[in-house]
C-alpha cells in the first residue's frame, strides 16, 4: 500500500489541482476534505470518469452524489444545533449572541449557521446581534471579538463560536476589554480540542461540542474497502459527545488527559 499526500494550503485550487495530479497518476483511490462545499462537480466527475473513487472526508462537497462512493464526518448541522440547546440553558433563553462564523463556503460554516438558528425559532429571547467570519482561526477570532466589542460594548451576553480556536482568540478579546468570559459573556464553541478543555477548567468557557477530526483509522479502512470493491455506507457519521465546564474542574482534567487533539 502506497499514501501519497498533499497538502493543499487551504486553498481549493491546489485540492482541485492535486485531484487532477492524482488521477493522472492511476492511483486507486483518491480521499479529500473540501475546503469549501461548492465547485467540485468538474474534477469530481474526471475522477469517476477515469474509474477513480472518491472518499469524501470531514467536509462535505455540494455535488451529486453519484459522483463519490461515501462521506466520513460529523453532522455539522446538528452541531449547531446542539451549540443553541447548550446556550439556552446556559443563559434560560435570555441572550444577546455574537457568532464567530468559520470561513465562508465551507460546509461547517454552513451547517453550524443554519443549524444553530433551527433552535434559535423556539427561543424569541436569543437573538443573534451580529455575526462575521473569522476563519476558524485563534487570530481571527479576537480581532472580530474586539470589533464585536467596540460596536456593541456590554450589550454583548454571550458569544457561539463554529470552533474552538475561534473562542479562544475572542476569550483573549474578552480578557482586554475588561470582561470575563464565561461569566459576563457566556460561550459555546465546536471541536472540543484541548485548548477547549483547558479554558473550561479555567472556567472561561461554558460548553463545547465535539466534532471529532480523528478519522485517518477510519479512512484507511473505508479506502481499502472500496480499493476491494466491497459496499459501504454513502454516509459515516463520527462519534461525538458535549463537554461543559459544570462538569467540574477534577473531571475535564481526567477527560482533557485522553484527548489526541
Amino acid at each position: 500500500m502506497e499514501l501519497r499526500f498533499s497538502d493543499a494550503q487551504q486553498k481549493q485550487e491546489n485540492q482541485i489541482s492535486a485531484i487532477r495530479a492524482l488521477i493522472a497518476q492511476k492511483v486507486d483511490v483518491i480521499g479529500v476534505a473540501p475546503i469549501v462545499e461548492t465547485g467540485w462537480d468538474d474534477v469530481f466527475r474526471e475522477a469517476k470518469d477515469a474509474g477513480i473513487p472518491i472518499i469524501v472526508v470531514d467536509r462535505r462537497a455540494d455535488v451529486n452524489p453519484d459522483l463519490y462512493v461515501t462521506l466520513m464526518g460529523s453532522d455539522f448541522l446538528e452541531e449547531g444545533r446542539n451549540a443553541a440547546r447548550i446556550m439556552a440553558k446556559l443563559t434560560n433563553g435570555q441572550a444577546n449572541i455574537v457568532e464567530l462564523q468559520g470561513t465562508h463556503g465551507s460546509a461547517p460554516a454552513n451547517d453550524r449557521f443554519a443549524g444553530f438558528r433551527d433552535i434559535l425559532k423556539d427561543y424569541p429571547g436569543l437573538q443573534i446581534i451580529d455575526s462575521q467570519d473569522a476563519e476558524f482561526t485563534v487570530a481571527k477570532g479576537k480581532e472580530v471579538m474586539a470589533a464585536f466589542l467596540k460596536a456593541h460594548g456590554q450589550n454583548i451576553t454571550a458569544l457561539f463560536a463554529h470552533n474552538d480556536d475561534m473562542a479562544l482568540g475572542a476569550i483573549q478579546a474578552i480578557e482586554e476589554y475588561g470582561l470575563k468570559p464565561g461569566v459576563d459573556i457566556k460561550i459555546v464553541s465546536i471541536d472540543a480540542a484541548r485548548g477547549a478543555f483547558e479554558a473550561m477548567i479555567a472556567g472561561k468557557l461554558n460548553a463545547t461540542v465535539e466534532c471529532n477530526p480523528l478519522l485517518g483509522p477510519e479512512f484507511l479502512e473505508m479506502a481499502l474497502k472500496v480499493a476491494n470493491g466491497e459496499s459501504v455506507p454513502k454516509w459515516v457519521p463520527s462519534e461525538e459527545g458535549q463537554f461543559f465546564a459544570s462538569q467540574g474542574a477534577d473531571q475535564l482534567k481526567q477527560i482533557l488527559a485522553t484527548r489526541k487533539y
